[in-house]
């Protein structure tokens, strides 16, 4: 074999980096024009096998396998080598077929374990909302296997607890399907301990029972194949693979039983199908790269590799496929990518003669960084290449049978999906009518024990106990442990992961449809009251409020957090803030608060930053759940034209200058305070009427002044600015008169 030129090395180092730059169809072109030169002599095998890993990741699965083989005729390759071929074969079945991601749980059905993917056994129900059995979670390593959220219930050295409901639910609705998993996991703990005829005996009392469970099967295929009965094993994991065809046990002990029994092709076909369903699989890849070597060499007598591609799409069975799928391909993007195609070819167009000062030429343009600023490593492949394009050619162009590919396109046999065969069910519709439900079944099984209604947004706790979401809040706003069991719930309620049981609401959905939907109307009616802001609005007795002045609070009372949170769902972030009264409890005028921000702390209270809005008038005193509310009418102030409207302007002006003054006048230690509490002074307003509460500055310096809240009061009522201004006119003068000297 020659060694290769300056010419060569240069255009393998632009391989290698169209390579990188995930450009694999340039990269191919390069590896077989080199190939193409080295007829003469042996080949390159290491040439080989980078130019079929780059053919097989642009999509060219046949044009891949003839490389493999030809690489496998000169020297010996290792399974290890053809990863990459494995990992398209795969990629490009779940391509094709629409295989569902993993840890999919809508692909299983309402009732199975994310984990185990069998029916629940003794559910365990995490903070984050997913369900599990109690047995499974002990296999996990400290995460949720479907959101990687903690494990962690209840604090350190607690072990997990059965959702009470759900466990209830299951032996009442399934009583079969509990009993089944009873005995799967009887024969479990005999395999185990080697016991394979005890363990056999125990699923075959399993399926008797239950006869659509689809784990049953795949674990007595494995059982039969550890005694050695290979066809029944096959036979156990291929109706396994019926009942669900995305399970990848049932896929993989398919895979292993057809190998044993001589049928190489099948066996490669459902190896592939399990990197399809699971990348990381590490038995399926490793035995698929040894069956594809087997298939791959010039003297193999284990199958027909031909065969085995059948499976693989021509690259220009795409379109096909996909529309067969119920995908389309948009035409722009077809000739996008067949002028894609036709530029990669271009690119190949090299005089021989001038090869070398030519290709300086590219490596030149390649490297420049002045020419190519901020260009990625596959845009400065494309245009250094072009450099080359008013090269006059010599040499006629490298050809692989693109003509004759693109004539055959429109007589390409689509080949059926595998996972949308007839007499294969789709996974989640048979996952839903396999499990047969027990006359038994009872709406109020699903109760929520604190309102006595149906469960809405339901939550089940570390202890294993289950409420609605706002009743279990409501509870914990009064005492931080369950109200069922009593079981210290601090920790639960200082991290906040309120998150909803997800199965509980899909049983409830699948069920009982009518009734949630009755619930939610009601839940709907509840919000909508309470979002009214003029009946019933959540009134907080506490201290003046004014316009546009912020006002922090601590809450901590149980009625006042429940009255926060509403705010807080609703989503107007409004209530009312009045003044308390001996008599009617609160006064008749305040002002409505707006929440900016909520934070809350691990024993339940919280500081709300809120800023007034708009003044009101209590038509009627009222309560709810433990807190004031009141029937309101807003208050603007009257506005004036004219010769008062040219009074009010001259006076404002004056009583702005007067409050400057005073509060410019005080020590600097209480204005620093002022300012951190309630912010700077408002600057004048150029319209005196634009703000139906007034200008901003006269609220602030009411709630700077040092006047009591009863002597505040009566600015809220007003209506006229006039007055307004002229009140704080007198308290200035007489602050003014009070003042040590």
């Amino acid at each position: 074999m020659s060694e290769p030129g300056p010419h060569s090395s240069l255009m393998l180092e632009f391989a290698a980096q169209a390579f990188q730059a995930r450009n694999f169809q340039l990269a191919a072109e390069i590896y077989e024009r080199h190939l193409q030169e080295q007829k003469a002599g042996p080949a390159d095998w290491a040439l080989l096998i980078r130019g079929a890993d780059c053919l097989a990741r642009s999509g060219k699965l046949h044009d891949a396998c003839d490389l493999y083989q030809r690489a496998a005729a000169y020297s010996s390759l290792c399974p290890d080598q053809l990863g990459t071929m494995v990992s398209c074969l795969a990629q490009d079945i779940r391509t094709r077929e629409g295989l569902p991601l993993p840890n999919n749980q809508s692909t299983w059905g309402i009732l199975t374990c994310g984990q185990c993917q069998g029916f629940l056994c003794e559910p365990v129900t995490l903070p984050c909302g997913h369900t599990f059995c109690k047995k499974c979670l002990e296999s996990c390593r400290g995460q949720c296997k479907l959101c990687r959220g903690s494990l962690e219930q209840g604090g350190a050295g607690h072990h997990p607890r059965v959702n009470v409901v759900l466990c209830n639910i299951l032996s009442k609705w399934f009583p079969s399907q509990v009993q089944a998993v009873r005995l799967r996991q009887e024969g479990n703990a005999l395999f185990k301990d080697s016991r394979l005829e005890e363990a056999l005996a125990k699923y075959n009392q399993a399926t008797d029972l239950v006869s659509c469970d689809h784990l049953l099967y795949s674990n007595r295929s494995m059982i039969h194949f550890s005694l050695k009965s290979y066809e029944r094993a096959l036979q156990d994991a291929e109706t396994a693979c019926r009942l669900q065809p995305c399970w990848v046990k049932s896929h993989l002990r398919k895979a292993q039983a057809l190998a044993i029994l001589g049928k190489p092709e099948d066996a490669l076909r459902e190896f592939l199908f399990c990197i399809a369903l699971d990348a990381d699989n590490k038995t399926a890849n490793t035995e698929a790269q040894k069956l594809l070597l087997n298939l791959l060499r010039p003297d193999s007598s284990q199958g027909n590799l031909p065969n085995i591609l059948e499976i693989v799409p021509h690259p220009y069975r795409f379109k096909g496929n996909l529309d067969l799928l119920g995908f389309s391909i948009p035409d722009s993007s077809l000739h996008r990518l067949n002028r894609v195609n036709m530029e990669n070819k271009k690119l190949l167009a090299l005089s021989a003669d001038n090869a070398p000062s030519d290709c300086n030429k590219v490596k030149e343009s390649f490297q420049s960084p002045k020419n190519n600023p901020g260009l990625s490593v596959e845009n400065k492949l494309v245009s250094a290449t072009k450099a080359c394009l008013d090269i006059p050619s010599k040499r006629s162009l490298l050809k692989r049978k693109w003509s004759s590919d693109d004539e055959e396109q429109s007589r390409v046999t689509v080949v059926p999906c595998k996972v949308l065969k007839q007499d294969v069910p789709a996974a989640s519709d048979h996952a839903q009518d396999s499990v047969s439900v027990s006359p038994h079944v009872d709406s109020s099984d699903l109760d929520c024990s604190l309102c006595m209604r149906l469960l809405y947004e339901p939550v089940t706790m570390p202890c294993g106990h289950t409420y609605c979401l706002k009743c279990l809040e409501r509870c914990l706003d009064h005492n931080p442990k369950c109200p069922l069991c009593k079981e210290d719930l601090c920790e639960y309620l200082a991290k906040r992961t309120f998150c909803k049981t997800e199965l509980m609401e899909d049983l409830i959905a699948s069920y009982f449809p009518e009734e949630l939907k009755d619930r939610k109307r009601v839940y709907e009616e509840e919000i909508a009251e309470l979002s009214n802001l003029n009946e019933n609005v959540p009134i907080f007795v506490c201290t003046m409020a004014y316009p546009t002045v912020p006002c922090p609070l601590h809450i901590f009372e149980p009625c006042y957090r429940l009255m926060i949170r509403r705010c807080m769902e609703t989503g107007t972030k409004q209530f009312g803030m009045c003044i308390g009264d001996s008599v009617k409890g609160f006064v008749d005028y305040g002002c409505i608060l707006e929440i900016r921000n909520v934070e809350f702390f691990a024993d339940g209270r919280s500081v709300v930053d809120s800023i007034g809005r708009r003044r009101f008038k209590v038509i009627q005193h009222r309560q709810r759940d433990g807190y004031n509310t009141a029937d309101i009418e807003y208050i603007e102030d009257e506005k004036v034209h004219g010769e008062d409207y040219v009074q009010l302007l001259s006076l404002h002006d004056a009583v702005y200058d007067q409050a400057y003054n005073w509060f410019n006048s005080l020590k600097p230690q209480l204005r620093s305070r002022i300012l951190g509490h309630f912010g700077p002074m408002p600057a004048k307003d150029s319209e005196l009427q634009i703000n139906p509460n007034g200008p901003a500055w006269c609220w602030w310096i009411l709630a700077v002044l040092p006047l009591e809240s009863r002597a505040q009061l009566p600015f809220l009522a007003m209506t006229s600015l006039k007055d307004r201004l002229t009140s704080i006119k007198r308290v200035l003068l007489f602050m003014r008169r009070t003042r040590p000297r």
